[in-house]
């Protein structure tokens, strides 16, 4: 049998509110005594209650805090699809830069048409609500990639309407007056792209005299051999080389077609190689008459192509800028091209046409 004895213990100052005993488990082991005393037990108590305010406000805040960790999530998410969204915007702003592009090239060829066929384009029903000013949008409810999408989108939907107006007018038009299209020189006189403007028309450098005098036409250089085609439905009014001792200015053409479109036009074609008709003979637009050269006073294988109008009271045929009909090419700086067909003044200082060559 063992024995255990038990020894009385005291608090160290003689006073305790709160005794606490420890007994482990092993019997061998002696008994912890813990003494408390007032100003322990209100320390503790302070403690205590610290730490449940402590959970109470953890548990109060947990909530806003796993609400705040969704936020940052779909905030993020909200980032990632606005990025998204904008580049999905710049595909599509590129996209609607490039139909406006395209519809101002549209809107130049209907100007050139109208130009071509003696109309004018001021008295179009659809003249006015072109070009388009897009209007504004509040920047409170679009982003600016956003409204600048949309003001595009406005702008080429009053754009596409407009020119489907002169369309329709163009249309209508030709319906009524099929010899007048089909006479008017529209069709370039050199395809594809195997050609270069080499000299306007209007006041230039002569390459041979080196002083300043009109081009009455432009000049399209291109290999020799190339083939030349009318530029509408016409008659051949001459069809070879003027005689020196008739005209020096004409023989300079040197090889040279003279094609007559109804009572309006007459095209000249100088410089060529090679003459595929004849005087008197009828043409179809497109049909070949001949190949570029290097006949006459020419410095290099180019077509000398013009186009002369019936204009003023003694109905003689000045010249005009040949680019403003040709219909299948676009030219460089064609907006300043058409303002300046419309506001010049009437050419004098031209080479009259000759009596064979009308």
């Amino acid at each position: 049998m063992r024995i255990v004895r038990k020894t009385q213990r005291k608090p160290p100052d003689g006073v305790a509110h709160l005794e606490i005993q420890i007994h482990p488990a092993d019997i061998q082991k002696g008994v912890r005594y813990l003494f408390l005393t007032r100003r322990q037990l209100v320390f503790a108590g302070l403690a205590l209650g610290l730490y449940l305010l402590f959970l109470a406000h953890a548990a109060w805040r947990t909530p806003a805090m796993i609400g705040s960790l969704l936020s940052v999530r779909e905030y993020r998410a909200l980032e990632e699809t606005r990025q998204q969204l904008g580049r999905s915007l710049e595909g599509v702003n590129e996209r609607l830069v490039a139909l406006r592009e395209f519809n101002d090239s549209l809107r130049l060829k209907m100007r050139k048409v109208y130009l071509a066929y003696g109309l004018e384009d001021q008295e179009s029903i659809g003249q006015g609500g072109y070009p388009f000013e897009p209007r504004a949008v509040p920047s409170s409810v679009f982003s600016a990639r956003l409204a600048e999408t949309a003001g595009l989108e406005a702008e080429l939907r009053e754009q596409t309407r407009v020119l489907a107006t002169f369309l329709d007018e163009i249309q209508t038009f030709e319906a009524d007056h099929r010899d007048q299209v089909s006479s008017t020189p529209s069709l370039s006189p050199l395809q594809g792209d195997n050609f270069v403007l080499t000299s306007p028309y209007g006041t230039r450098t002569n390459p041979f005299t080196k002083e300043s005098d009109f081009h009455a036409g432009i000049d399209l250089a291109a290999p020799t051999g190339t083939p030349v085609y009318a530029p509408a439905d016409g008659r051949v009014n001459f069809a070879s080389r003027y005689s020196v001792r008739q005209s020096v200015a004409w023989w300079r053409y040197g090889n040279l077609v003279s094609i007559q479109h109804g009572d309006r036009f007459i095209t000249l074609f100088g410089h060529l190689d090679s003459i595929a008709v004849k005087a008197g003979q009828e043409v179809r637009q497109g049909q070949l008459i001949g190949t570029v050269g290097n006949t006459g006073w020419s410095t290099n294988p180019h077509l000398h192509y013009e186009v002369r109008r019936l204009q003023g009271e003694d109905d003689d045929y000045r010249p005009v800028d040949p680019r403003i009909y040709i219909l299948d090419h676009r030219w460089r700086d064609e907006e300043r091209l058409l303002v300046r067909a419309r506001s010049a003044p009437d050419v004098s200082n031209y080479q009259p046409l000759p009596r064979r060559i009308r």
